[in-house]
């Protein structure tokens, strides 16, 4: 064998010289092993499965490169460039300036008095503690109750505080009339000579010192003397806090066909002697052709035992039931011409105010006959009828509770 023959022999495989040496080799054997461990995966089934974990590792790989890049190059820059866009604004822009109103020196009545304030017409004022009595004047279309609800007070105190006015008749209320407003419920009394502070506050269900200490009174301890026989000028109003007393009825008194004479002092139209006559039904029809309440409902808070009823001058009245006439006549008590019905089982009735008397004394009456008609005679403020039924058993009761 000859040497230029061996020399042109190639290396060995690995050897130095031959086409796989240096740093080819490491890299072969590599994928040779990586070769050798995806067939052993594939053999036992979990080829499939190695390929997923891979992928998703190279793509969680690359998401959190792009994030990267973006963080660290383009956001930043973008910022960047905002904030050198805002710089350059402000310094470019010109701040805009604008004229201050002219000034208009005050009148000189404002400079020295000062700017008046005008009042609101919504302003409220607060509810004060009045101890004084105040004044009122009647207006068209008024009536105790709706005056006593003006002035937050019970409509007895109205009355209570008016009766040389209103004699304790709210029929006796007319416009232009200048009432008495307590400053709270009570009674209005006038002193008279030989009264005593204990005597008057018993009758009127109050403690002297309600009276003394009533600041309108103006009452001094220190000047009052001996309480039953106080220095208290006679005629001196006074006003009793929280003071009640009985009304001075007008009602008509209790007039039967036995007895008649029973108001012989109640005005003209009393009867002396009656026979016997017509008995009551028991049921009471509407006593006239109307059929609405044109004044006082029946209200004992205000002394009015009954109903007003509204009509025309001259309506027909007519008698609510069987009866005889007990009282046809002028009435002293304010109720101008008057008529009273004895119904013979219990109940009366009272017919008041007419313009015209058609009956007579001791005549018997059917039921929705006519007895009269309709007027405003007495202490009336317009053609109305006062009607009023009473009985044994019950005493006065509201008619519209009993009529048909």
């Amino acid at each position: 064998m000859s040497i230029e023959k061996i020399s042109e022999d190639p290396a060995p495989s690995g050897m130095p010289g031959s086409p796989d040496s240096g740093e080819r080799g490491p890299q072969k054997e590599e994928t040779k092993g990586l070769t050798r461990i995806w067939e052993r995966l594939v053999k036992l089934g979990l080829g499939e499965t190695a390929l997923r974990i891979v992928t998703s590792v190279v793509s969680i790989a690359l998401f959190l490169v792009v994030i990267w890049i973006m963080a660290n190059f383009y956001l930043k820059g973008q910022a960047n460039q905002t904030q050198q866009s805002a710089m350059a604004a402000i310094s470019t822009t010109a701040t805009p300036t604008v004229a201050p109103p002219p000034f208009d020196p005050a009148q000189e009545a404002a400079a020295v008095l000062g700017i008046p304030r005008m009042a609101l017409i919504h302003t409220i004022l607060p509810t004060r503690p009045r101890f004084e009595i105040t004044k009122y004047k009647v207006q068209a279309g008024d009536s105790i109750i709706g005056i006593a609800e003006k002035f937050g007070l019970d409509p007895r105190t109205i009355l209570w505080g008016n009766y040389d006015t209103l004699y304790d008749n709210p029929e006796s209320l007319r416009v232009d009339q200048e009432l008495n407003i307590l400053p709270i419920d009570g009674v209005l009394y006038k002193w008279h000579a030989g009264d005593g502070i204990n005597g008057v506050a018993k009758f009127f269900g109050v403690s002297p010192d309600d009276i003394i200490d009533w600041p309108g009174n103006h009452l001094d301890r220190n000047t009052l003397g001996d309480p039953a026989a106080p220095n208290i000028a006679a005629n001196t109003d006074l006003f009793i806090p929280g003071g009640t007393r009985q009304f001075i009825s007008w009602d008509a008194p209790r007039v039967t066909r036995v007895d008649p004479s029973a108001a012989k002092g109640y005005g003209t139209g009393a009867c002396t002697q009656v026979v016997d006559g017509a008995m009551g039904t028991g049921t009471f029809v509407w006593p006239t052709t109307e059929h609405f309440i044109s004044g006082y409902h029946f209200s004992p808070a205000t002394n009015h035992p009954a109903i007003d009823i509204g009509g025309s001058l001259g309506n027909a009245i007519y008698a609510t039931d069987n009866g005889v006439i007990v009282y046809a006549g002028w009435s002293y008590q304010g109720y101008g011409n008057m008529i009273l019905i004895d119904h013979g089982n219990g109940w009366q009735s009272l017919y008041a105010h007419l313009s015209q008397i058609n009956v007579s004394c001791g005549e018997s009456v059917i039921q929705g006959q006519t007895i009269g008609l309709m007027g405003s005679t007495g202490n009336s403020s317009g053609p109305h009828l006062h009607f009023q039924l009473r009985s044994d058993q019950y005493g006065n009761v509201d008619p519209l509770n009993f009529m048909k």
